[in-house]
């Protein structure tokens, strides 16, 4: 017998988490479990985004999100996270870049529709 979360569980828990604002972040380092190595300064603030009802125990982003470095240089991104605030809150989730970038002052990094995908399953 397989254990786990049954696909209605994690809809509805994506659901009700999607269901309020959503700020994405970005990092430098691995943020682990706690959203460590944040980018700071330069122009550097979280985004919101917001996501589609979930389905099959996945929520996608629909709205596309760019961030852009001004006044210095933010590094190589390789890492984002997702919180319930722009800033401090609680770091809900953490994930690797397909494809880390470096970004240097006045260069923009960009999330997509459907690049986003927060899952339980």
């Amino acid at each position: 017998m397989a254990n786990g979360l049954s696909a209605y569980q994690a809809n509805a828990w994506l659901d009700d988490l999607t269901g309020s604002t959503l700020y994405v972040g970005l990092h430098d380092d691995d943020p682990g479990i706690t959203g460590a190595n944040e980018v700071s300064g330069n122009g550097y603030a979280r985004q919101s985004m917001a996501f589609a009802a979930a389905s099959g125990g996945a929520a996608v982003n629909t709205s596309a999100e760019t961030w852009t470095a001004s006044g210095g240089d933010w590094g190589e991104i390789g890492y984002a996270s997702v919180w319930d605030a722009d800033t401090a809150g609680n770091c809900l989730w953490t994930c690797a870049l397909p494809t880390a970038k470096t970004i240097t002052d006045g260069e923009s990094l960009t999330v997509a529709v459907g690049d986003c995908t927060l899952t339980l399953t």
